[in-house]
């Protein structure tokens, strides 16, 4: 496999004094502290290479500090974990907003051409080395950056590759960081607020139920569903995430369209799907987490080939 050389490691802030009407401390539901013992969320997008007169250090400094200009908004990205142990022998956590910083790395990987990410059918295990923090928890947001961005180099192309804590935020707000970022990176504003939504219809049915008596149960012995029996310990299960109405193929950092999606290892396991917008409008990508032998066995099948396109 090639190896990934770093060419420049830099901790990028949002612009000091801009945030300072903002919460300066978020506690985490008890949502997101279950997902504290799983992988973040690792999402990347690979473009060709810039026109020659773009040099791509003049990119990488246009990232950096679009990059800055876009955590004014997702502010909390910027922060850290804080652990506190109670006096009952319980223990919360809550993101203390001090504009610690994300991670960002330059990267080269010699040799790499896009044609060699996109034109395999199993994706190549390169892939994984085009993250930051592969192996880490979420839990491991209370020192390490709760966003790391690394944009690797290729021949012709580049990759930007976002690992995001999980315990913060979801598929939503990924991508919505990322369309953000990349307005911001190709006109020099953006974060606008978005076209207000009719709130779907309604089909009338009506029923009836004890609400409080079910809520003041659940308080008194809460059931708490564990993410990590399903993500780390899925045996023979099938789960899917993401979702096809991301906006995906519509992050222009100022260079043109992406080319393609992909996924880093966390949170992978046997019958995992991810979902992902096709290029084409209308169409839907899956990246399928299976064994070599059942990829196998689709891959020899007729019927089921014929449904689908590879790539």
């Amino acid at each position: 496999m090639t190896d990934i050389q770093v060419v420049s490691t830099h901790c990028v802030c949002h612009i000091e004094g801009v945030c300072q009407s903002h919460k300066d401390r978020i506690e985490l539901t008890p949502w997101e502290l279950q997902f504290l013992l799983i992988h973040p969320i690792q999402k990347g997008l690979l473009f060709h290479k810039p026109p020659p007169s773009s040099m791509i250090v003049n990119v990488i400094e246009h990232l950096k500090q679009s990059l800055s200009s876009t955590l004014n908004i997702f502010y909390p990205l910027a922060g850290r974990f804080v652990k506190v142990q109670n006096e009952d022998n319980t223990t919360h956590f809550f993101v203390n907003c001090t504009n610690a910083g994300v991670e960002f790395v330059h990267a080269v990987a010699d040799g790499v051409t896009v044609s060699d990410i996109l034109d395999p059918i199993y994706v190549p295990e390169i892939i994984c080395s085009f993250f930051l923090q592969n192996g880490t928890l979420n839990y491991d947001g209370i020192s390490k950056p709760l966003l790391a961005i690394q944009v690797t180099e290729f021949v012709d192309g580049f990759f930007i590759g976002c690992t995001l804590n999980h315990s913060i935020a979801d598929g939503t707000i990924l991508w919505k960081f990322f369309n953000t970022w990349s307005e911001i990176s190709r006109t020099g504003c953006g974060g606008g607020d978005n076209p207000i939504s009719q709130i779907p219809p309604i089909f009338e049915r009506q029923q009836y139920f004890n609400v409080r008596r079910d809520l003041e149960d659940w308080v008194q012995f809460p059931v708490l569903p564990r993410v990590t029996d399903l993500v780390l310990h899925a045996g023979d299960s099938l789960a899917t995430g993401s979702s096809p109405r991301f906006n995906v193929y519509g992050n222009d950092f100022g260079w043109g369209r992406p080319l393609a999606v992909r996924s880093g290892n966390g949170n992978k396991s046997g019958g995992k799907i991810t979902v992902f917008e096709g290029e084409e409008e209308g169409s839907i990508q899956f990246e399928v987490s299976l064994s070599a032998e059942t990829l196998q066995a689709l891959k020899d099948d007729a019927d089921f080939m014929a449904t689908v396109s590879t790539g």
